[in-house]
């Protein structure tokens, strides 16, 4: 009973520690906006001193970063006043920099900022009281995370505008519609293809991975824009050029064929058919290769034992079943009109073996000659246009352009002998 006087002692002891604590706390509040602008001044002095990149800055940009600084340390002396101001401490430091700041300097060159300006505080701060000490270190935390948290969104708002822009360049590959600005928008987006340019249709996936399609086509020294219609996964692929020795003066020598840069992209895609179409000369006319795919995709569940993937040019008879002009042009213009021009003779060979069922006996008796006649003539007219006749795939495709081929000069029948 005689311990109870002991009580209220306590709790005047411990309100008058409190009102100490805050005296102390509100003296020290006032030192730290008298001396507010000192801090600013020897801030600015050490970054010069210190950072290159800083005083490499045109004056303007300069200008926002000091402000930057300056914000910092006005906003710690507010947050010491009242540490639940935190989640305003972005808005306060970063609120009245220019947009452009964010991306002229980076996020390392931002926490470098805060380092000096914390460092500069700290030694102006020696021989004070050591709760500020532990307030500073609390507060530079803080504002490292709200850097981070600044960057990571404008970051997060870069890459959804770069998806925009992509699907945008991508559309009008597909379309064929372009205009001066494309030029700009692929540049934009970071293309590093140079040259040759290939288009990869095939089925989008459930989850489409971007990333591992981008890192595999680095890896073979290629660069992707990726675009997705409805169910239709669509990949523009430009080979970059290595850069040549100086005793190699065949600088294409080790490009990657795009057949095998598309069977490496081929798991990035979802089940069903793969097309790639062919190769032209640069990403402006890229359209072209697109509208191959485009169609070759369109059919190749009628060729039973595609592969995967497969060449859209080795869709061209059911392409031009299917009413593409584009495949009845290549058939015409690759195959029929290239060897109407070298030898009427490999031309009707070519129909006359095609006819008999790519009998070389049979073909021999319809033209009086011997059969090895027929094979120097068959084998002619795979140095001519670059297809095997007597391969049943490619016999198709070359039946298939001499039909189109005809239909599209019926005033000049084929002459037989």
């Amino acid at each position: 009973m005689q311990e109870q006087p002991a009580q209220p002692a306590a709790k005047a002891s411990g309100a008058a520690t409190r009102m100490a604590t805050a005296k102390t706390k509100e003296q020290t509040l006032g030192w730290l906006k008298t001396v507010s602008g000192e801090l600013a001044t020897a801030t600015l002095k050490r970054l010069e001193d210190t950072l290159p990149w800083y005083g490499e800055m045109p004056p303007g940009r300069r200008s926002a970063v000091g402000m930057v600084a300056q914000n910092g340390i006005t906003s710690f002396i507010h947050w010491f006043d009242d540490p639940s101001s935190t989640p305003w401490i972005a808005a306060d430091v970063f609120g009245a920099a220019p947009r452009e700041l964010l991306r002229s300097i980076s996020l390392t060159q931002t926490l470098q900022l805060i380092k000096v300006t914390v460092e500069v505080v700290e030694e102006r701060m020696k021989g004070r009281d050591e709760s500020l000490r532990e307030a500073i270190l609390l507060y530079s935390r803080e504002i490292a995370f709200a850097a981070a948290d600044v960057y990571a969104r404008a970051a997060e708002a870069r890459g959804l505008w770069d998806a925009r822009l992509e699907a945008l360049v991508v559309d009008s590959i597909l379309s064929g519609e372009y205009d001066d600005e494309l030029p700009s928008r692929i540049a934009a987006l970071g293309w590093h293809g140079h040259g040759e340019v290939s288009v990869l249709v095939g089925t989008s996936p459930q989850m489409l991975d971007v990333d591992t399609l981008r890192r595999t086509a680095r890896h073979l020294d290629a660069d992707v824009l990726i675009g997705v219609q409805g169910n239709r996964l669509v990949l523009v692929i430009g080979r970059a050029r290595p850069t040549p020795h100086a005793d190699d003066d065949d600088s294409g020598a080790d490009l990657i064929p795009f057949v095998d840069i598309a069977k490496a992209l081929e798991p990035g895609f979802g089940d069903g058919h793969l097309v790639l179409g062919h190769q032209v000369a640069s990403l402006v006319e890229a359209s072209r290769s697109a509208k191959a795919a485009l169609a070759g995709f369109a059919v190749a569940k009628s060729w039973r034992n595609a592969s995967r993937p497969t060449l859209a040019d080795d869709l061209l008879p059911e392409r031009a079943l299917a009413g593409d002009a584009l495949a009845r042009a290549t058939l015409i213009n690759r195959i029929y009109k290239p060897l109407q021009a070298h030898s009427t003779e490999l031309l009707s060979t070519l129909w006359c073996y095609l006819d008999n069922g790519r009998s070389l006996e049979a073909t021999a008796r319809e033209l009086f000659v011997h059969p090895n006649t027929v094979r120097y003539r068959l084998k002619r007219v795979s140095e001519v246009i670059g297809w095997d006749a007597t391969g049943a795939r490619e016999s198709l495709i070359l039946q298939a352009a001499l039909i189109v081929g005809s239909i599209a000069e019926p005033d000049q029948p084929i002459r037989r002998r």
